[in-house]
């Protein structure tokens, strides 16, 4: 029996083969060298998620769902490496592989709602949208946002800061800017300038791009 991942694998490649307007059975067999694709189709014939007619490779319903939940894990996660962690472009879609096998759907639609439900991956493919996308259209405001993208004269709770240079953490941390601390947003331009507590304090716009506000009802 051909292991799960391999399945999942041969219907991810399936989906985007299809958004490319393919889904002949001889181009699905020559788009990967890495599957065995033809023991990979009879499996899962046998597990009723792709019919094959004139041809042509189909996703069955139950198919299709499990399809869109790996592409939608992948692209997810390839959104996460690069806006949150800014990871190196060769990197990405690799470690986005690894992900889309183990997310879970509730951590899964977590991740949507952190990143603010965004409709495309950095590639400019579209993502599929979840259960916690239809809340989004009631429940407009990301869960977590970047300083830069925050409201002036917001308050926000700063949750977690991704320094593109280490060395940026302990001057901020010297400032009093840390993961927990309660902040207000006073302008934006030209430079970032927030209060914490009673201290005012001025931020260079790449540094606040960085850290990432959770915003304060």
């Amino acid at each position: 029996m051909i292991e799960k991942e391999r399945l999942e694998e041969a219907l991810e490649l399936l989906w985007v083969l299809k958004e490319e307007g393919h889904s002949g059975l001889k181009t699905l067999k020559g788009a990967s060298d890495d599957i065995d694709i033809e023991g990979v189709i009879e499996e899962l014939k046998k597990k009723n998620l792709v019919t094959i007619s004139n041809n042509e490779v189909a996703f069955t319903n139950e198919g299709h769902k499990i399809a869109k939940a790996i592409i939608r894990r992948h692209r997810l996660a390839e959104r996460l490496f690069a806006d949150v962690f800014e990871m190196k472009e060769e990197t990405i879609h690799e470690d986005a592989c690894k992900m889309e096998h183990i997310l879970s759907e509730e951590l899964t639609d977590s991740v949507c709602t952190f990143l603010g439900h965004p409709p495309t991956c950095p590639h400019g493919k579209p993502i599929p949208r979840g259960e916690c996308c239809k809340k989004y259209t009631v429940e407009v405001r990301p869960l977590v946002v970047r300083l830069s993208d925050f409201e002036v004269g917001k308050k926000g709770r700063i949750v977690f800061i991704v320094p593109s240079d280490p060395s940026r953490l302990n001057r901020l941390n010297s400032i009093g800017i840390n993961a927990g601390v309660e902040i207000k947003l006073l302008q934006k331009k030209p430079a970032i300038v927030v209060q914490v507590d009673e201290t005012t304090i001025a931020l260079d716009p790449d540094i606040a791009r960085e850290i990432f506000i959770k915003p304060l009802s």
